[in-house]
């Protein structure tokens, strides 16, 4: 990711959609209050020369791999809002002939099923009812996340799939994330710099945030957004999405690392905790089979040492992840075998 610099926007009033425990008091240990908790955390790793999907308790204890399938590489999990499916992006052949998928399973691995060819950035409707991806712009493989044009939504009864009412005037964007409350898509648009702009989602508005970042993540709750201002700044800020006009208010939280790269920020069903992935900077490993040539961030590229790590998001001020503090953040994964994309299963 280029470097990127926070934008100062005016704050706005917070309407809550979802309510959740509350994150860990002052004292108590971050691990010992996300062991109490029931759902789980998925994210892509590389084991074996083979890309899998891996799953633990939201502490980090119970950690295995839920693939399990040696030669098939996925990547990417998204689980739905519900609990019950993830979707995961497969990847086959090498270069400029691999084809990237989509494909749905059970939450335990179970009853796979491939969605479409080509595609890419898998994400949720609220209901759980559809699977939204972006096609990708030519059949020639490449790794960047925004090589895309239009926008597709499959719906896991009936097997059909129907295009965003503005679909032709959707390209190049990326890491969509859409609001608990079913009215706007969060994405990055591609360019220089990049900026986060909401999507209508039944309609074809289209709302600068005047953000400069990537991967914004919504929170279930309805009232805030997370994002990466840099490659080392992730950052959380009130939103409204219950507007007509939502702008994003002044940051509450930042987590800051002036040593490794932090990329990947999801929120807990609760929106109490945050997952990321950190690393150190590199452009992968081609020696690998299954794997591309980019920054160590892009999902399909070996990243070394690359691990996931869980933060409290309801900590305001600064989280400095080069000074430990349990009541902060843990870090869930230990062997640095390109942990990425973290993602959490209701």
């Amino acid at each position: 990711m280029r470097s990127r610099f926070l934008a100062a926007v005016l704050a706005m009033g917070i309407f809550a959609c979802v309510t959740g425990p509350a994150a860990p008091r002052d004292g108590q240990p971050l691990k010992r209050a996300l062991g109490l908790q029931t759902y789980r955390l998925v994210w892509e790793c590389y084991v074996n020369n083979n890309w899998e999907i891996y799953t633990s308790r939201a502490d980090g204890s119970g950690i295995h791999n839920l693939t399990n399938t040696p030669g098939v590489h996925e990547h990417d999990p998204h689980p739905s809002p519900d609990g019950k499916y993830i979707a995961v992006s497969v990847d086959t052949g090498e270069g400029r002939t691999a084809i990237r998928s989509l494909w749905v399973m059970n939450s335990d691995g179970s009853n796979r099923k491939k969605v479409a060819d080509y595609a890419r950035e898998p994400f949720w409707s609220p209901d759980s009812k559809h699977v939204g991806y972006l096609p990708q712009l030519y059949p020639k493989f490449f790794v960047a996340e925004a090589y895309n044009k239009g926008m597709l939504f499959y719906d896991v009864s009936t097997g059909k799939t129907e295009p965003h009412p503005n679909s032709a005037g959707i390209r190049s964007i990326y890491n969509p994330s859409y609001s608990r409350n079913g009215k706007w898509i969060a994405v990055v648009k591609d360019g220089e710099p990049d900026g986060i702009i909401l999507i209508d989602a039944h309609g074809s508005r289209f709302i600068n945030l005047h953000c400069i970042g990537c991967r914004p993540n919504l929170a279930p709750d309805c009232k805030h957004i997370a994002w990466g201002t840099t490659d080392h700044e992730l950052c959380i800020a009130p939103i409204d999405l219950s507007s007509e006009n939502p702008v994003i208010g002044k940051p509450q939280l930042l987590i800051r690392d002036a040593e490794f790269k932090i990329y990947h920020i999801h929120w807990s069903p609760d929106s109490s905790y945050v997952a990321f992935s950190r690393g150190p900077e590199g452009k992968g490993d081609l020696n690998k089979v299954g794997t591309f040539q980019s920054p160590n961030e892009i999902i399909g590229v070996y990243g070394e040492g690359w691990n996931v790590w869980v933060a409290n998001a309801r900590k305001t001020g600064v989280i400095d992840l080069n000074h430990p503090n349990s009541t902060d953040f843990i870090k869930i994964t230990t062997n640095g075998l390109s942990n990425k994309q973290p993602e959490w299963v209701k």
